[in-house]
């Protein structure tokens, strides 16, 4: 690759990135600073204790602060509008997301719709979002989305059964605060599919066709840091340490996320969660090696690379070192405790067909990968996942 012809790459990032255990109440300093006064946080009824400190030291400083806890694992049009509605009746400065992927990407449309009257299915795609309302702040309590430094937002589409992202720089928050303390209560099954999101994430985006030098920083360190600690996240939640490198590893992913993406693994994966509501990383897990399996031959270079990141010595070949790798990502998720197939996650094999017809609608990841793919593809890699 020629630095002297390579493409263009615009890193839109926050603001303010923020890093280190202990980190999540900078927020309130941060609010503080920019004069905010009346604030929504959002997140989820088990999160409300880690994100009590945070609403204490608001409160302290003079902040009104209204708490939202009912959104949904997987939200959908239906669930955003809801909360919208409720959000509109309040006067509000800034959002708050303090939770998981989901938790996060409904604070910042939050934010952006607010009192706009716009609809959210008109902005399903790229730079399509006008704006932006409120002022947006980002804690993940999970390392997996990446969701706190990306432009997405994913939604399920209920009419097409099909989770649908609002892509935008209006997405992007003013802060964000990724404090490792946060996750060392996640269970070990989220632990594991949330982790192995965030692998994705980086191994997508370095097998890429838009692939770019800046970004395969970020997405070969995240490979090297999660794979090297996530099953120890997994066996012992309170290893901070481990816990540290996959939040780590989570936040590189997420970087990747705006100027390259992700590719067929993520297109496969949302027709899972749009019909059969199986959580996103349990997704992403369940199809990862089939579908770098189908790409490897495009690029070899590449998936050696990321085997070596996983700690696989290098073969006789490229070809060869990058089998081993996806065989390593394979006993990867069995060793974190994952179900090996989709027949395991109660998926029948009737429904491979249409499953195959809607990834195809997923085109602004396919466009991504490194190999092209046909229908006829999607439903054999759904066949050797099954």
């Amino acid at each position: 690759m020629s630095l002297a012809t390579i493409r263009t790459l615009t890193l839109l990032q926050p603001e303010r990135i923020v890093f280190g255990s202990g980190c999540a109440l900078e927020c309130a300093a941060e609010i503080q600073r920019l004069g905010l006064r009346r604030v929504l946080l959002v997140t989820n009824p088990p999160i409300v204790p880690l994100a009590q400190p945070l609403v204490d030291r608001l409160r302290t400083e003079g902040a009104t602060v209204t708490i939202v806890t009912d959104v949904p694992a997987e939200p959908g049009v239906a669930a955003f509008a809801a909360r919208l509605a409720d959000a509109d009746a309040l006067d509000l400065d800034a959002v708050i997301g303090f939770g998981g992927g989901s938790v996060l990407d409904i604070a910042k449309l939050l934010a952006a719709y607010h009192r706009t009257g716009w609809k959210v299915r008109e902005h399903f795609g790229i730079g399509l979002l006008p704006g932006r309302s409120l002022k947006l702040f980002c804690l993940p309590t999970t390392a997996g989305t990446g969701s706190e430094v990306s432009p997405n937002a994913i939604l399920l589409d209920e009419a097409e059964q099909l989770k649908k992202g609002v892509v935008s720089p209006w997405l992007l928050a003013d802060g964000a605060f990724v404090d490792p303390a946060l996750t060392l209560t996640v269970p070990p099954g989220l632990t594991a599919a949330t982790g192995i999101d965030a692998l994705t994430h980086c191994i997508e985006a370095y097998a890429n066709k838009f692939a770019h030098p800046i970004v395969d920083l970020y997405a070969l360190e995240g490979v090297r840091l999660i794979g090297a600690h996530i099953a120890r996240a997994v066996a012992d939640g309170r290893d901070l340490e481990a816990r540290s490198a996959v939040a780590l590893g989570s936040l590189y992913g997420g970087l990747c996320l705006g100027p390259v993406n992700t590719a067929a693994v993520h297109a496969l994966a949302y027709p899972l969660g749009g019909e059969f509501h199986i959580p996103h990383g349990l997704s992403n897990a369940l199809l990862l090696p089939h579908v770098l399996r189908f790409n490897l031959p495009a690029a070899p270079e590449r998936y050696a690379a990321i085997a070596r990141a996983l700690g696989v010595p290098a073969g006789g070949s490229d070809a060869a070192t990058a089998a081993r790798g996806i065989d390593r990502l394979a006993q990867l998720c069995a060793k974190c405790g994952l179900p090996a197939g989709l027949r395991a996650a109660g998926i029948p094999a009737d429904a491979l067909p249409r499953l195959a017809v809607a990834a195809m609608k997923v085109t602004r990841l396919l466009k991504n990968n490194p190999r092209d793919l046909t229908a006829a593809d999607a439903e054999a890699i759904y066949r050797a996942a099954w």
